[in-house]
């Protein structure tokens, strides 16, 4: 509520405001990790009061998820202005996406120097690498135009364990960023597909169920994100 004779505050200035406070989040807990960063510290940071910080958020833990939100739509956003065609390009993106982010790639190894308790309270298991429900519909879309192998049944199970399992890959051992992106993308293809040479018309319904696809699930996260920042858009 306005206390009276208060102006009421501008929603621009607001959500200015809370992304100042995000970016702030992301510098600290990459630089010093959460458990480390405190909400004194990210007021000195973003340069607003303590108090101003749950203005926008109750917890610590609030402001992470919202900061983890922002990221996963960040991500997607690249994604999309990358126009993969087909589901191993969709992967391929999305590793390459999430590689150049390292809060997500925090999320997705489960590094307990960056997110420290977390890891313990397994908080973290909503991650850039989430699907959302309509992966179904659009891997059954892919099964229908020849694209996607029917058998064997479990392919989120398979997807997400070869770009894990890349992606997890020690530094030591690690190519470059791209090369990892476009071995998964290869892997899912080898592993996935059919093989088989579509026709212009079905390779075209299968570039539109992937925009789709990603248009739903960004959505979804655009959603999200705004619930986090009190439905400041």
């Amino acid at each position: 509520m306005t206390r009276p004779g208060r102006p009421p505050q501008d929603p621009a200035r607001q959500l200015e405001r809370a992304h100042r406070i995000l970016d702030a989040v992301a510098e600290l807990v990459l630089r010093w990790g959460y458990d480390k960063t405190t909400i004194d510290d990210l007021a000195k940071r973003a340069g607003v009061a303590k108090g101003t910080i749950y203005l926008h958020w109750k917890t610590r833990d609030d402001i992470f998820a919202a900061l983890l939100r922002r990221e996963r739509v960040l991500m997607l956003a690249e994604v999309r202005e990358r126009g993969p065609a087909t589901l191993s390009e969709l992967f391929g993106e999305i590793s390459r996406a999430l590689l150049r982010r390292p809060l997500l790639q925090a999320v997705l190894t489960g590094d307990s120097e960056v997110l420290g308790k977390l890891t313990r309270q397994k908080r973290h298991s909503t991650t850039g690498f989430q699907l959302d429900e309509p992966f179904d519909a659009y891997l059954a879309e892919l099964v229908e135009h020849g694209a996607l192998r029917a058998e064997p049944r479990e392919h989120v199970l398979v997807a997400t364990s070869i770009v894990y399992g890349f992606l997890c890959l020690p530094h030591a051992s690690r190519p470059s960023d791209d090369r990892l992106a476009d071995l998964v993308a290869v892997t899912i293809e080898r592993t996935m597909g059919t093989g088989r040479t579509l026709t212009d018309a079905k390779a075209k319904a299968v570039e539109r169920a992937t925009h789709d696809f990603l248009g739903a699930i960004a959505e979804v996260a655009e959603r999200r994100l705004a619930t986090s920042l009190g439905g400041l858009k």
